[in-house]
């Protein structure tokens, strides 16, 4: 693929909500997937082509009905493919690909909150046949959200502190999606264990560091289980760990040179929407020493230290942003192969950061890693987040930038105007992409081949892409910024 070719360009005919799975999640489950599969643009899948040439677009635009306006550059190029080809190359990756499969049932737990609520939303909206269980203590709040999902979901009260009570609510369950955070302080991996023992799929959003590695030592396990499970499968972590594992791939098939250092940066304006438990997540963050790596070398960074101005593209421009310790860093650090990898954050009003500091700096780190005592502090400032959030919007950028040996440097981007709706999509994506069989038995990070087949990482990035105003791949960082720098003849850098 040429440099800065668009890898994900906008598809005519049928969206993602039309696939199908190629094959079942596990024989002893029932799963769904009553839609035939889609002619969705596949750049990279090693399979079958019918026909074997490229079939230009028209110029005439094409109707979108689930995908808001959003921005893709390069040519917008189509290729057909069998079902039987797709099937294939899934399989030969170690996924499943069998016969059609029947209802699938996915249980959300921590559905009645923010994002597994999101979550739940997005999975009937992209596939209204599924079977889906709202998992969570809140009655009323559960009920209430069933009532919007219709009559293919139903409210199932879950203390997932209590593994019989777990155990019995993933009976006849095909996958479980465990949004029931914060994740940060957890000293067991209740979920993952019972989903193991129970035989049932399993995804969750973690974006903590120790929690996912906690959680990759049962991968042994859930192999010999025969369960696949994906961890730090949100929108950051999880989306962003896909669009860096793509620029490494696009890289280094395109002779770019060795992959050096790799970056993570994102916004959010306000809390994003957030509820009570991310904002928790948020000061909890805070209280953990940055883990970065630079030319191979573990380092240790003070949180909310390090800020940069980085250009989030149209309608979001340059924001500051600030290191903070997530999951990401370490596991592209250790599968990506990459020498210099770190994670920034910020958000706006420009004064959440001064805040966000200030907490760093005058808080004891005991108190950031007290649980009891950081939710007490969030409910003490949570109405005044709330009438903020009101002024400031709930937009989400991500921006993932890649810099190799030969001098090549390129960047992807995202941005939805709302951070609910987005990770919901993001989560759902990879819930879809474990009961189409992408996924091998094993607990598996979203950047591992194994937990996200690369011939299905391009359907997933654009189901978790609905709705975003801005979604680019794979481009060099003049092409997207507001304000590149013109070295003379033409030539930005």
């Amino acid at each position: 693929m040429i440099a800065g070719t668009n890898r994900y360009p906008q598809a005519r005919g049928p969206t993602p909500s039309d696939a199908r799975p190629i094959g079942p999640l596990r024989p002893d489950k029932r799963s769904t997937w009553p839609h035939p599969i889609s002619h969705h643009t596949h750049h990279f899948l090693n399979v079958s082509i019918t026909p074997p040439h490229l079939v230009p677009l028209k110029k005439k635009k094409q109707k979108q009905k689930t995908h808001a306006p959003r921005t893709y550059t390069g040519p917008w190029r189509e290729l057909r493919f069998s079902l039987a080809g797709v099937a294939a190359a899934i399989s030969k990756n170690g996924g499943s690909a069998g016969a059609e499969p029947a209802k699938s049932r996915v249980l959300v737990l921590g559905g009645t909150g923010r994002v597994g609520g999101s979550t739940a939303v997005a999975l009937s909206k992209l596939l209204p046949d599924l079977r889906i269980l709202v998992g969570g203590r809140n009655r009323e709040k559960g009920v209430a959200l069933v009532s919007k999902l219709g009559e293919n979901s139903e409210f199932v009260e879950v203390n997932i502190d209590d593994a019989s009570i777990l155990e019995a609510a993933l009976k006849d369950v095909d996958l479980v999606v465990h949004a029931a955070g914060p994740f940060q302080c957890k000293e067991k991996c209740t979920v993952l264990e019972a989903a193991i023992s129970t035989k049932t799929a399993y995804v969750d959003v973690c974006d903590d560091t120790d929690y996912a590695w906690r959680a990759k030592g049962f991968h042994k396990e859930a192999i010999a289980a025969g369960v696949p499970a994906i961890t730090t499968a949100g929108i950051y972590p999880g989306v962003s760990n896909v669009m860096a594992a793509e620029l490494v791939r696009a890289a280094k098939s395109e002779n770019a040179g060795e992959p050096e250092r790799l970056r993570f940066f994102y916004y959010t304006a306000g809390s994003g929407g957030a509820g009570p438990t991310i904002l928790a997540t948020s000061f909890l963050l805070l209280g953990e020493d940055v883990i970065a790596y630079n030319k191979g070398k573990q380092i240790k960074l003070k949180p909310y230290s390090g800020g940069l101005t980085i250009d989030f593209g149209k309608g979001v421009k340059k924001k500051d942003v600030y290191l903070l310790n997530l999951p990401e860093v370490r596991s592209a650090h250790e599968i990506l192969g990459v020498p210099t990898v770190s994670a920034r954050f910020g958000t706006a009003p420009f004064f959440w950061n001064w805040g966000m500091q200030a907490v760093v700096n005058f808080l004891p780190p005991d108190i950031l890693r007290d649980k009891k005592k950081v939710q007490k502090l969030v409910e003490l400032i949570d109405p005044l987040v709330r009438a903020i959030d009101g002024i400031a919007g709930q937009q989400v950028s991500m921006r993932v930038d890649l810099e190799c040996s030969k001098g090549r440097n390129t960047l992807s981007l995202f941005t939805h105007r709302n951070l609910s709706i987005s990770v919901g999509f993001s989560v759902a994506a990879f819930a879809l992409a474990v009961l189409e069989g992408s996924t091998q038995p094993g607990v598996w990070f979203p950047e591992e081949p194994e937990g996200i087949a690369v011939e299905a990482r391009e359907v997933l990035l654009d189901r978790a892409a609905q709705g975003t105003v801005n979604f680019i791949m794979n481009k060099p960082p003049w092409m997207v910024e507001t304000d590149p720098k013109e070295i003379g003849l033409g030539i930005y850098v």
